[in-house]
């Protein structure tokens, strides 16, 4: 017997049920990125290992355990399945000239890959939506993406995800923060569990990001970053709050907010929810201004955020924000040789007038064609016989509602539709 073939662990089928509610939060997305004046960017999903390697940092779990690489047979390159877009986006950016033309906007969404041991709200084919704003300086964008966030979350119907903030200053402020770090988790070292004391070489800043709870005490000890900045990264980041007070945004400043990576700088925020357990993170972002020459290219301001998907999709269909609704307006029900062409025509015709027509196939009994009709979420069943089709009509019934069956003309046939869908909304 041939052994069935199952889906990769971490990479799933979004089947079509759930699919629907992912179509309702990508068109969200898309009216909700326009809304600010951002534009779609696509990047390949396989880039040179290097991009990576250079952007995210050889000193970090993504690059060292996660990255989904190998070696093109045909040419040796070595590839990677892209772990994140932001090195992507930039690196089109470099690519096309994109900053000779101005400042972007740019956002983008699609799924990411990274070797991550598969739980709740993370997977190893996983979706982000991000938005980066490349050739911008100034706290105010900074603050715009943080309220675009905020604008997202209540055009989704979310409540509950709070806003975590810190700065991480110029690179000479975190280099004397780093020492500072280095000097007082030394003297705690044989507290520190073996991944701290492993990071404490490679990366101290992400010993304030440990998860263990036994090392609480010692991270709440810490030096912190925001005492070694000074007057420019202290108003910088006096900008930013200024933006988010006046728009009622509350936040909390976390001082064990921080990037590993010498290219950020400046604002960082994260946006954090208790409803989704250990994977509370929702969207992390921040600035970036030297990125552009970490990858090669020249100067430039950045700053941008990236949102995961399926932890959002967890959380409206936890909140019950996306109804099921009708999967199509209509069933058209037909049986009969003349019947089943005028189908096409019906369908088509419905369709030409906006309508969603699920159009009955495969044959079978007006009974059971009707059972398909209800089961089908459709609010009403047109009815399509050989009678019908000889005289350019079809018949109504209602499925949602008591009401009586009706035989109308073609032509006819789309206005008794929206009165029959659409009446008790109009009233």
């Amino acid at each position: 017997m041939t052994q069935t073939i199952q889906a990769v662990r971490g990479m799933n089928d979004i089947l079509p049920d759930e699919a629907e509610l992912w179509e309702r939060f990508e068109e969200t997305v898309r009216s909700w990125a326009r809304s600010y004046g951002y534009r779609n960017i696509r990047t390949p999903l396989l880039e040179h290992t290097a991009l990576f390697r250079r952007a995210i940092g050889e000193a970090t779990d993504i690059v060292e355990k996660e990255m989904y690489s190998f070696v093109d047979e045909l040419n040796g390159e070595h590839l990677t399945l892209r772990p994140e877009a932001t090195a992507s986006t930039v690196r089109a950016t470099i690519e096309h000239s994109l900053l000779y033309a101005g400042p972007q906007r740019l956002w983008y969404m699609g799924p990411m890959y990274r070797h991550e041991r598969p739980q709740k709200g993370r997977y190893r084919q996983f979706h982000q939506v991000g938005a980066e704003a490349l050739g911008v300086p100034g706290p105010d964008v900074d603050a715009e993406l943080i309220l675009m966030c905020a604008r997202l979350w209540d055009d989704l119907g979310l409540d509950g995800i709070r806003l975590h903030l810190n700065s991480l200053g110029s690179l000479e402020e975190r280099r004397a923060h780093r020492e500072a770090l280095v000097a007082y988790l030394r003297r705690h070292e044989a507290d520190l569990d073996e991944d701290s004391r492993r990071r404490l070489v490679t990366n101290p800043l992400r010993v304030l990001d440990t998860k263990n709870p036994a090392l609480q005490p010692i991270v709440a000890g810490s030096p912190r970053l925001l005492d070694y900045l000074g007057e420019a990264s202290l108003k910088h980041f006096d900008g930013v709050q200024a933006v988010l007070r006046d728009a009622a945004i509350p936040y909390t400043i976390d001082h064990r907010l921080v990037r590993g990576l010498d290219y950020y700088n400046l604002t960082v925020f994260e946006w954090i929810t208790d409803r989704l357990g250990a994977q509370g993170t929702v969207c992390g972002g921040g600035r970036y201004d030297g990125l552009f020459v970490q990858i090669g290219g020249k100067p430039s301001t950045a700053a941008g955020f990236a949102i995961g998907v399926e932890r959002l999709i967890a959380l409206v269909r936890e909140a019950e924000q996306a109804p099921a609704g009708a999967r199509c307006d209509a069933y058209l029900v037909h049986q009969g040789e003349a019947a089943d062409r005028f189908a096409f025509t019906v369908a088509e015709r419905l369709r030409d007038h906006g309508f969603a027509v699920l159009q009955h196939a495969g044959g079978g009994s007006f009974k059971s064609q009707m059972k398909r009709a209800d089961a089908s979420g459709a609010e009403v069943a047109v009815i399509v016989g050989d009678d019908e089709a000889a005289a350019g009509e079809a018949s109504v019934k209602p499925l949602r509602e008591d009401r009586g069956q009706v035989r109308v003309p073609l032509d006819r046939l789309p206005v008794v539709l929206t009165d029959m869908i659409y009446a008790d909304e109009s009233e």
